[in-house]
């Protein structure tokens, strides 16, 4: 073995023996390490006091880019193995082996940014409609449920965990708290107080009836009328999206993101729609513009007739 090669295996004992580490976590370390070791070879490195930054630097590019035997990484696998390297050398400093630790500002390729996935408004108007098949207190839950979650943005968290006295109905307002329990009010459309309101009066008090113990103030309840769960709403979502014949990953956040994107598409400011949606960062809430202009690149590219 070489020093560079001993060292590994040190640090891995350390995880094995000190950490408790899983054979897995283990095993994905050593292979990153490996590679990390062979590419240290290849630049004339055998010990450990050898290394420098500009080494790690390398190794991540090298890791991005790859060559004839090695396929390029992406961002978040780079990352990993990137995230074995630092531990690695964060070891190494720390036992005294090194003067310092030579990874600690070598900073992890950032992933691609995602946008959020919002659908159509036909295919939202769709998947409200395949939410209430027939008039069964289950079913005006359902269409209630969904047009709550597209009609305020509210996240499912939100949505579930309103009490029926959250809503004041006659103001078209609800009351929502959000992450770290912030509170928000929010206008409610109309779509959304008519469902609300047939789901208030035909729905839930024949599902509150099978409640064993005293019901609760929960507005959304379940077949035992206790407070609908976040997994019982995904569900919902689920079964109604297969009714409406739409293909794709669809959950209860693809509602919020649809909210977001049709208003900023419909000429709101981004600022309100962030008091809205209930982001601390106006920040969070541009990714929408950014859905909203690849839209119109689209739609440019399939109309303009110089656009291809």
């Amino acid at each position: 073995m070489s020093p560079l090669e001993r060292a590994v295996q040190g640090w891995l004992n350390h995880l094995r023996v000190e950490r408790g580490s899983s054979v897995h976590t283990l095993a994905a370390y050593e292979r990153d390490l490996r590679r990390y070791v062979d590419y240290l070879a290849t630049q004339g490195i055998a010990e450990v006091r050898e290394v420098a930054e500009t080494h790690v630097a390398g190794f991540l590019a090298w890791l991005r880019e790859g060559d004839d035997d090695h396929r390029p990484l992406a961002a978040t696998s780079a990352a990993r193995t990137l995230v074995a390297v630092r531990g690695f050398h964060r070891f190494l400093a720390l036992e005294g082996d090194t003067e310092h630790d030579v990874a600690s500002a070598v900073q992890p390729p950032s992933p691609p940014m995602r946008l959020p996935k919002a659908i159509a408004l036909e295919q939202v108007e769709r998947l409200l409609s395949a939410a209430s098949v027939g008039d069964t207190p289950a079913s005006l839950r359902d269409r209630a449920l969904l047009e709550v979650l597209y009609g305020i943005g509210a996240r499912v968290s939100e949505a579930v965990g309103l009490d029926v006295d959250d809503l004041d109905l006659d103001h078209a307002s609800v009351r929502v708290l959000g992450k770290g329990d912030k509170e928000r009010v929010l206008p409610v459309g109309r779509f959304a107080i008519e469902s609300v309101s047939a789901y208030l009066v035909r729905g839930r008090p024949a599902l509150v009836e099978k409640a064993k113990a005293a019901p609760g103030g929960a507005l959304f309840v379940n077949q035992r009328g206790g407070r609908l769960s976040r997994q019982s709403a995904w569900t919902i979502i689920q079964r109604a999206a297969e009714r409406a014949d739409l293909t794709g990953h669809l959950s209860p956040h693809t509602l919020r993101h649809s909210y977001a994107t049709h208003l900023l598409d419909g000429g709101a400011d981004v600022r309100v729609v962030q008091e809205l949606l209930g982001h601390a960062s106006v920040t969070t809430t541009q990714i929408y513009t950014m859905v909203s202009a690849q839209q119109l690149r689209e739609v440019f590219a399939q109309a303009h007739p110089r656009a291809r």
